[in-house]
């Protein structure tokens, strides 16, 4: 499913939505035309078994790494999720916490990922986990929008609108499920999907909007 607009556009221009895509695409830019790529990821991107608590040098990366994508589709389907439903979000949360909000979300995601698989030696990169945070808020906030969707019909594509809650819920359960095969297979040495900072920015921004709404 590929989220094209929400029902109920802001009537605010979406600040740090623009930002942080920008930025986004900006540090994406400086990555794949680096003389090294494999350098720039290692010194950015979030390695846990590199995590000390007590270093402070070696935390920058869970804010670092939320600006690092492993392709373009990986940076492609992140922004759109994050144009589709941040604009809302950011109205709602405010201009002063939004971005707070995106970034803490973000590190929080890490943080669950690294608890979990605390010895991979594979650089986590991306978005995912912060605009994960912006999906939950807006589960929490906007339950009752609906979202025009791409999806294959019988093998064509076709525009529905679905409801959003139903959307988010087969998101977050789709994430957790396979958060959970994971478990199952050591991933610290081959890679994959860090499913579990996508659960954590979901449930953070979820009870972050919760709170506050």
């Amino acid at each position: 499913m590929i989220p094209l607009r929400d029902s109920h556009p802001t009537g605010r221009f979406p600040f740090w939505v623009l930002v942080i895509i920008t930025l986004n695409i900006v540090a994406f830019y400086l990555e794949i035309t680096s003389l090294d790529p494999e350098a720039f990821i290692m010194q950015f991107a979030l390695i846990p078994s590199l995590v000390d608590l007590n270093n402070l040098e070696s935390l920058k990366p869970f804010i670092t790494s939320q600006f690092l994508h492993a392709g373009f589709i990986h940076i492609g389907s992140n922004m759109l999720f994050l144009w589709v439903f941040g604009d809302n979000v950011e109205e709602r949360l405010g201009f002063l916490f939004f971005p707070f909000f995106y970034l803490a979300a973000g590190v929080v995601a890490g943080l669950a990922q690294f608890i979990l698989m605390p010895d991979s030696n594979i650089p986590m990169l991306g978005a995912s986990g912060a605009v994960a945070g912006v999906l939950g808020a807006y589960f929490a906030l906007f339950p009752h929008h609906s979202v025009k969707t791409l999806i294959p019909v019988f093998g064509f594509p076709a525009v529905v609108e679905i409801s959003a809650s139903v959307m988010l819920i087969y998101w977050f359960f789709t994430q957790l499920f396979a958060g959970a095969a994971s478990l199952a297979i050591d991933t610290s040495s081959t890679g994959g999907v860090a499913f579990f900072a996508h659960i954590g920015g979901f449930v953070t921004g979820w009870v972050v909007a919760k709170i506050i709404s």
